[in-house]
């Protein structure tokens, strides 16, 4: 009811500025009457850049343009005696047809593109008024209007301004009903996170051409009040530079506020005429405060003086669980998903080959597989992010194949993702009622947080688990509770099929009990539960049949129990001891002191630690393996170490020096080198100029010689040394990052996950070069999701599991042990999971 009173409350405050404005309009005469007009025509047209840009996220910088074409076509059909009342619409139709037909490329790019491609049409439009003479009378302009009638009443200058400041009133409301309708919810999801938008059902481009047109529509009828007002226009009352005022405009009032537009306005129009005095310093001033208040309040004014006001909390009685698993039930349920023939390549890399797959209603179907196994791939095809090179995707019975995911979406496919894309602007409650719809947004000033949607919304919300503030801002929750809303929210698409991606990653043991319990109940009401997860315990534990695949290919399918004991899915987790045995030549002759040591090392993101007490140790001249399952937390392990992450508690020892503070660049000058997953290479540089980039702490005693002792090392670059490292294979990217990393001069040599999308016999030169490093006594700490490869050629390893070291100890001994097994596949000891959330 108190949100309800605000929304109220906000109307009320625009009529009384309204009226405030025309009062302060009959007092006054001449010269202020004229600026008041200046500022309602902008505020007109900063509401409709507030579309585009506040709601959309879209930035345009050819408004100019549009205004020009309002006031260009106003002008033209007055001096053809055309009324200003048919002349006025028609500009606005003009324009609003300019703007969409200029979305249809712009809205395809993003950024700086995007800008450009509008910056060239404002100045298509100038140099048009200048060279169209016939229509526009050139550098000369046009004149000679006359004033608008209402019968035979003939307006003056006065009730122009009056009209143009009903005008932004009008404006100014009608933003508010569009900010709180279906429209602008969509709007403001293409500007939070547009892939979770189409995955919601929202066609992208409907979206951002509409945003154009309403906010070039709105530009024309500024235009279209300003012919009259100036009673003279020309190419020099429309340049370049106004179209940066108008977003200026927006900024400073506040991009998305209601009242944002209006306090812009008087900024921009205002100032300058109190600056008046200054002569030809004005513009510098008038540029220095809109910069300072650019800094000050970055949120703009509105925004800046809401931030100190309560915010205004609605009393919301969620459905109980009773009613939304009786809703749930009732969805439309297909018979199953059928995945035939499933095949994708990029750039000639085949990422996914051949997946065939059954989804059923009612079960929980696991897909399971190293890094880089192609299982998200999958999923994106399923909800239309990828088009498919071969195979068929039905749902009962239409093929989705090939069509976009906002298709996807309203044929009752629901996705989740790896990293939350919530809606992160709108309160939590609202992004759960974004899905309601599936994209279908119905009336363009409906008012879609209805009493009904509010209490489904709330009721999902509280099914799924989340039991905080339904009002707060999405941004602001903790992590375990955006994957709960992000459930919630597929939820209310009203889903045959949920797809739900790493859904457990970085929550506690206890979160993800209660996620289990979640995910088995939605799916014995009905629904089609399609799991990638890497929490073997979870995984097993609540699915029904499980798809297990390795480098884009199906390798096993079955009930938990038998992908446990499938020995072609150990072999794609753990290795299948192919990889030639790289024994040391000589005993290790070391020291126990560790030159690296970790002391119950606890990290993690936000309120969830990944990694909790970890004790690990590194000494002289040895090659460590660090192991575990996807999600174990290993990444994490080796970011924390070289300083990208900041440990919440424990201690990082190197050489006997605490180092836990120390910023990354820090740790390399003191030896400690990170080679990242992904090698992390500079594409447009040379493989000289990458390699060479190692010794920046130490260029000074950098010489030519070390370059050429690295090629002896790895003779593949040599030919490659002056081209793009970007033009590498990535086996050869990776020998580069290892080389560049040498060039450090390391005491410890950080790999993260060497071998990730290298074919074997790559992996295999890789190895036997990283045995080469470890027998000339290169002390190294190494990730890699082949367990069985990474023992091989260590000398001690540690197990992680769930963030916590498991197992330690020497590599000939861990890597025959049968729990080394149990956990990357899980133990199987939680399989009654199932029974138990039933």
């Amino acid at each position: 009811m108190q949100h309800l009173i605000s929304r109220t409350g906000l109307d009320l405050f625009i009529l009384a500025l309204t009226i405030g404005g025309l009062v302060l309009t009959l007092a006054s005469g001449g010269y202020i009457q004229f600026v008041m007009g200046l500022v309602a025509l902008t505020t007109v047209l900063c509401v409709g850049l507030n579309v585009l840009y506040g709601l959309t996220g879209l930035v345009s910088l050819g408004q100019v343009g549009f205004f020009a074409i309002g006031a260009y076509a106003t002008g033209v059909l007055l001096l053809n005696d055309v009324s200003f009342w048919i002349a006025l619409p028609a500009a606005a139709v003009a324009a609003g047809i300019s703007g969409w037909l200029l979305a249809i490329p712009a809205v395809r790019m993003a950024g700086p593109f995007l800008a450009m491609v509008t910056i060239a049409f404002a100045f298509i439009v100038e140099h048009g008024a200048v060279e169209w003479r016939s229509v526009t009378g050139g550098q000369n302009g046009l004149m000679g209007f006359q004033m608008p009638m209402i019968g035979g009443y003939t307006l003056s200058e006065t009730d122009l301004v009056l009209f143009s400041i009903c005008l932004a009133g009008l404006s100014l409301y009608l933003y508010r009903r569009l900010a709180d309708s279906g429209w602008g919810m969509a709007m403001t999801g293409m500007r939070d996170a547009e892939t979770a938008a189409s995955s919601l059902g929202y066609k992208p481009f409907v979206v951002k051409s509409t945003a154009f047109a309403i906010a070039a529509a709105m530009a024309g009828v500024a235009g279209g009040l300003f012919t009259p007002l100036m009673m003279f226009i020309a190419p020099s009352n429309f340049p370049f530079s106004q179209s940066i005022l108008f977003l200026f405009a927006v900024l400073i009032g506040g991009a998305g506020s209601v009242l944002g537009p209006l306090a812009g306005a008087l900024v921009t129009v205002l100032l300058p005429e109190f600056l008046s005095g200054l002569a030809e310093y004005r513009l510098l001033f008038f540029g220095g405060l809109l910069v300072g208040v650019l800094l000050i309040a970055p949120r703009g004014l509105v925004g800046s003086i809401a931030a100190f006001l309560p915010r205004p909390s609605r009393a919301i009685d969620p459905r109980p669980a009773t009613e939304i698993e009786a809703l749930l039930a009732e969805y439309s349920k297909p018979d199953k998903l059928e995945i035939q023939g499933l095949g994708i390549s990029f750039g000639g890399v085949r990422a996914v080959d051949d997946v065939s797959l059954s989804l059923p209603s009612g079960a929980v179907t696991s897909i399971i597989g190293p890094n880089g196994a192609g299982k998200t791939t999958i999923l994106n095809m399923i909800s239309g992010f990828y088009k498919p090179t071969d195979g068929d995707i039905t749902l009962s019975g239409k093929s989705l194949a090939g069509l976009p995911a906002f298709e996807a979406a309203r044929s009752g496919i629901a996705r989740t993702y790896q990293t939350t894309k919530l809606f992160e602007n709108m309160s939590v409650v609202a992004n759960v009622i974004s899905g309601l719809s599936r994209g279908r947004l119905g009336q363009p000033l409906a008012r879609i947080e209805s009493p009904e949607n509010l209490e489904l919304a709330a009721g999902l919300l509280r099914y799924c688990g989340y039991l905080g503030d339904l009002d707060k801002r999405a941004g602001d929750l903790p992590h375990v509770d955006r994957r709960l809303v992000e459930i919630a929210r597929a939820l209310a698409m009203k889903p045959g099929v949920l797809l739900l991606d790493e859904p457990a990653a970085g929550l506690m043991r206890a979160d993800k009990d209660q996620l289990a319990v979640i995910l088995r109940k939605i799916a014995d009401l009905g629904l089609a539960v399609v799991l990638v997860e890497h929490d073997m315990e979870l995984v097993m534990g609540i699915s029904d049949r499980i798809q297990a695949v390795d480098a884009g290919k199906p390798i096993a399918f079955g009930t938990p129990s038998e992908i446990q004991e499938n020995e072609i899915v150990i072999a794609a987790y753990l290795g299948d001891g192919s990889a030639p045995a790289l024994p040391r030549k000589d005993l290790l002759e070391t020291v126990e002191t560790p030159v690296l040591s970790t002391l119950k090392l606890t990290a993690g993101y936000g309120a969830a630690p990944v990694l909790k007490d970890v004790t690990l140790k590194v000494r002289p001249g040895e090659m460590v393996a660090l192991l575990g399952a996807n999600g174990a937390g290993k990444s994490t392990f080796l970011s924390a170490v070289s300083g990208l992450h900041r440990p919440v508690d424990g201690s990082i020892i190197l050489k006997d020096e605490p180092v836990h503070a120390l910023a990354p660049h820090d740790l390399v000058a003191r030896g400690l080198v990170l080679v990242p997953e992904g090698r992390q290479v500079f594409p447009e540089l040379t493989v000289l100029e990458n390699i060479e980039l190692g010794a920046y702490k130490r260029q000074r005693d950098m010489s030519g010689d070390e370059v050429e002792a690295l090629l002896e090392r790895f003779p593949r670059l040599k030919d490659r040394l002056h081209s793009r490292a970007g033009l590498l294979s990535g086996g050869e990217q990776q020998m580069m990052a290892i080389a560049r990393g040498l060039m450090a001069r390391p005491s410890v040599l950080l790999l993260d996950e060497p071998s990730l999308g290298l074919a074997p016999a790559m992996i295999n030169e890789l190895y036997a070069i990283l045995g080469e490093l470890r027998d000339e006594g290169t002390t190294i700490l190494l990730v890699d999701q082949m367990a069985s490869l990474a023992l091989s050629v260590a000398d001690y390893g540690y197990v992680l599991e769930q963030g916590r070291i498991v197992m330690e100890g020497p590599a000939n001994e861990l890597i025959s042990d049968e729990r080394l097994t149990a956990a990357y596949l899980g133990g199987g000891e939680d399989v009654s999971m199932q029974e138990a959330a039933r």
